[in-house]
C-alpha cells in the first residue's frame, strides 16, 4: 500500500461537554455511535483502521465491494461503522462482529449488513490533506463523494447552532449519542483533543449491590449498579468508577461493614459463584468479550445504599458508558430505584438523520 497517509493512524478526538460551543468558527455534526474507522484504499489494496489501530476489514466483508465501487482509487477517510436496525442504530450488533469465526461473520454480514458514515478525508490520489483547514477538508471529502450511493454515506453538517440544537435533540431517538463540533481552520492531528463533543446527560438513583478493588489493590475501583425491573428482579445496568485515591480508600470504610451476611438475602445470590457460567449474561462476574483476561471478582454488599450517577444515554437497558458517581442518597429507599426513572428519547429514524441537510 503506497499512501501519502499510511496505517496505522489513530484518528482525531474530541474533548466532551454537555453545551453546544458559543462560537462561530465550528461547523457541527451528529456524533455516530458506532465504531470509528479510518479507510485506506489503493486501488485493490484496502485496510479498515479502528480507533486503537488495529484491522477491523475481516469483520465487514459486505463493505469491501462497495469502497472499491464508490470511494476515490486512491484515499484516506476517516468516518464511522454504523449497524441500523429499524429507525435505530444497534450498537450491540456491531460488537458481534468482533468474532473469531469468518462463518459467523458472514452469517452476521448479510444478516445485519454494516453502514460507512464519512466525515472526514485525509488524503486523496498523492495529496496529504491533514495540513489542510477542516473547512478545506470538507469540501473535497463532498467532491470525493458526490456520486456516493447506501452504504457509504456522507455525514450532515450545519454551521447553523439553532439546526444543531434541534439535531441534538431529534437525533438521539435514533440512537446518536450527541453532536461533534469541529473548528474549521483545524488541521488534522493524529489523537489530538481539540474537537468538541456534546452528549446527553442525565442523572438517575441506582442501587450499589456490590463493588470491585481497583486494579493496583488500593481500594475501591467501582460500585455495581442495579436497578429494579417491573418482575421484580435487580437488573446489572452497569457501574460507577474514576475514583480519586483518596476516594477509593473512603469506599472502603463507608462499604466494608455492608458486606457482612450481605449474601444472605442478596437478589444476585445464584450468580455469585457463576463467573464461569458461559450461559450467564449481564451479570457481575460473568467474562469480559473486550478483555476476557480481566479480573471480573466482586465483592456483594448488603442492599441499602443507593447513589446518584451522571450517565448519558442507554444501551438495551443498561448504561452505555461507566457512570460517575454524584453522591449517596441516604434519603432514598433501594427498593425505589426502577427502570422507569430513566429517560428515553422520542423515537426518531436514521434514514433522516443520515438524508438531513443543515
Amino acid at each position: 500500500m503506497d499512501l501519502p497517509v499510511s496505517p496505522p493512524l489513530r484518528p482525531m478526538l474530541a474533548k466532551a461537554t454537555t453545551e453546544l460551543p458559543e462560537r462561530d468558527d465550528v461547523i457541527f455534526e451528529p456524533k455516530w455511535d458506532g465504531f470509528r474507522c479510518i479507510i485506506f484504499k489503493d486501488g485493490a489494496e484496502l485496510e479498515f483502521g479502528s480507533r486503537n489501530t488495529k484491522p477491523l476489514t475481516r469483520y465487514f466483508p459486505e463493505l469491501i465491494e462497495p469502497v472499491q465501487q464508490h470511494l476515490p482509487d486512491r484515499c484516506v477517510l476517516d468516518g464511522e461503522l454504523i449497524i441500523a436496525g429499524g429507525d435505530r442504530l444497534e450498537f450491540e450488533a456491531l460488537q458481534q462482529r468482533i468474532h473469531p469465526a469468518e462463518s459467523r461473520i458472514n452469517k452476521l454480514a448479510e444478516a445485519t449488513p454494516a453502514s460507512f458514515v464519512a466525515f472526514d478525508i485525509l488524503a486523496e490520489g498523492d495529496e496529504d490533506l491533514r495540513e489542510l483547514p477542516f473547512s478545506q477538508r470538507r469540501e473535497r471529502l463532498e467532491q470525493a463523494l458526490s456520486s456516493t450511493a447506501p452504504p457509504i454515506y456522507l455525514t450532515a453538517t450545519t454551521t447553523d447552532r439553532a439546526v444543531a440544537q434541534q439535531w441534538f435533540v431529534n437525533f438521539e431517538g435514533a440512537g446518536l449519542d450527541g453532536l461533534i463540533a469541529k473548528p474549521i481552520d483545524e488541521p488534522y492531528v493524529e489523537n489530538k483533543r481539540s474537537q468538541i463533543k456534546v452528549k446527553h446527560t442525565r442523572t438517575a438513583d441506582a442501587v450499589v449491590a456490590g463493588y470491585r478493588w481497583h486494579k493496583d489493590g488500593e481500594g475501591i475501583g467501582s460500585l455495581i449498579l442495579g436497578l429494579w425491573e417491573e418482575d421484580g428482579n435487580l437488573r446489572h445496568v452497569g457501574v460507577a468508577a474514576s475514583f480519586t485515591k483518596k476516594r477509593r480508600a473512603e469506599l472502603v470504610e463507608e462499604l466494608e461493614p455492608l458486606t457482612a451476611n450481605a449474601m444472605d438475602d442478596h437478589p444476585w445470590r445464584s450468580w455469585f459463584d457463576s463467573s464461569d457460567d458461559t450461559n450467564a449474561t449481564q451479570v457481575p462476574g460473568t467474562p469480559n468479550r473486550w478483555s476476557a483476561t480481566r479480573d471480573q471478582s466482586w465483592t456483594p454488599i448488603r442492599i441499602e445504599r443507593v447513589a446518584e450517577v451522571k450517565y448519558s444515554t442507554t444501551l438495551g437497558g443498561r448504561f452505555r458508558d461507566v457512570t460517575k458517581m454524584l453522591r449517596w442518597r441516604p434519603d432514598k429507599d433501594p427498593a425505589d430505584c426502577d427502570h422507569a426513572q430513566l429517560e428515553e428519547p422520542p423515537p426518531f429514524s436514521v434514514a433522516d438523520v443520515l438524508s438531513a441537510e443543515g
